[in-house]
């Protein structure tokens, strides 16, 4: 279990470069300010948006419309901080994935190119790891001195 612990808020990128570092950074701003915006969004119209979002997977449309809400809010500012990094990223690869290939499967691919777009990227993300410009780096650094 402590092996699952470590992966999922280990950094990565344990000797990669300064580059790599500002890159990581970089994108975990850019993507985690996008889907923040898509959560503030919903949740600014949540009431509006709750009698008629998607149901997907049996939760009820208020209960799914509010877990999207977490991924897209809550979970972007852990991927933005870099914050449980790997852990915020799951709710998020999940709720594009259930976009993408259930609630659009059956649309146009020009529907579909954007949850597939941002899902490319949150797998990507989560195999390179936050980087050492991010809070769970700072408390694993913190932690080795100790």
């Amino acid at each position: 279990m402590t092996k699952v612990l470590h992966y999922l808020i280990a950094t990565g990128n344990g000797g990669g470069s300064r580059k790599l570092d500002w890159v990581l950074l970089a994108l975990r701003i850019i993507v985690g300010g996008l889907m923040l915006v898509h959560g503030i969004q919903k949740a600014v119209n949540y009431e509006a948006l709750s009698a008629t979002f998607p149901d997907p997977i049996g939760l009820g449309g208020g209960l799914s419309l509010g877990l999207a809400v977490f991924a897209e809010l809550a979970c972007s500012l852990g991927v933005i901080f870099g914050v449980l990094y790997r852990l915020a990223l799951i709710p998020m690869i999940f709720t594009m994935c259930v976009a993408a290939f259930v609630v659009m499967r059956h649309a146009p691919w020009s529907s579909q190119e954007l949850p597939v777009m941002y899902l490319a990227l949150l797998v990507l993300m989560f195999a390179a790891g936050a980087g050492r410009l991010s809070v769970d780096a700072l408390v694993g650094r913190w932690l080795s001195k100790r």
